[in-house]
């Protein structure tokens, strides 16, 4: 009898886990940190991922881009910042798997950004959407969480109009030397132990920082990018590469 391959397997953090069973994983850490989740990007950053995040929308020049969708978008950070920076022509959908991360966003949103902004649950690696129904895709610090990148990057091509722009922010691996143990140091101590003191949650921080070391180095996540079939892809690193924007076109 001819052997079977067992059910594919994915990494959660530093264990090794069933692909099918990732998502339950992370929509769990998710459900934990929703509330405090942006008062731990700035404690953990120093507020470094403020000046990120922008200079991430400021790579989509609001002239060109009207329709945008901001996948694994939360709490709103980054559909805010597009929708403040394209003003009133901009609409965006932000778009998420998880339903405590979109209650935050919604609140936070108000009635200010209701006519620009559309809330919907859904699966990066299965998205609600029509092919060529966006301008632009944008995704903060959500892909490496995603069970499946190739599937994640596949949708975000499929529901993309010709000429369309796709950026990710992420964070990456640290290369100026002396300030990559320093980086290590503090990952591995210092925000375990703040996501026990703030946010009651130090197994799902510890995920967090296991996460970033498992996500593919710059140029393989490029290959990836390519793959999915975008063209003219860079790769832009931040802060001594603690974190890239990774961007590409449909073309």
């Amino acid at each position: 009898m001819a052997a079977t391959n067992g059910p594919a397997q994915t990494h959660f953090g530093s264990s090794t886990v069933r692909l099918d069973e990732k998502q339950r994983l992370v929509d769990d850490v998710f459900r934990q940190v929703a509330r405090r989740y942006d008062l731990m990007n700035d404690l953990m950053s120093f507020g470094v991922h403020r000046a990120w995040k922008n200079d991430f929308v400021a790579m989509l020049p609001p002239k060109s881009f009207s329709c945008v969708i901001d996948v694994a978008g939360g709490t709103g950070d980054i559909a805010f910042r597009i929708i403040d920076a394209g003003g009133a022509r901009v609409r965006v959908t932000l778009c998420d798997i998880s339903a405590e991360m979109l209650a935050v966003g919604r609140e936070r949103a108000g009635a200010r950004r209701a006519g620009q902004l559309a809330f919907a649950q859904g699966n990066a690696e299965r998205l609600p959407f029509a092919s060529s129904s966006f301008d632009a895709y944008t995704i903060a610090f959500g892909i490496r969480n995603v069970p499946s990148v190739d599937e994640a990057l596949a949708e975000a091509f499929r529901v993309l109009k010709i000429g369309g722009r796709f950026l990710c922010l992420e964070f990456s691996s640290v290369d100026i030397p002396g300030l990559d143990s320093l980086y290590r140091a503090y990952s591995a101590n210092v925000i375990p132990a703040l996501g026990k003191l703030v946010a009651g949650d130090e197994a799902a921080y510890r995920y967090l920082v296991e996460s970033i070391r498992r996500f593919p180095r710059p140029a393989l996540f490029s290959r990836m990018i390519e793959r999915a079939g975008f063209r003219r892809v860079q790769h832009r690193p931040l802060s001594g590469n603690i974190a890239a924007i990774h961007s590409a076109w449909k073309l």
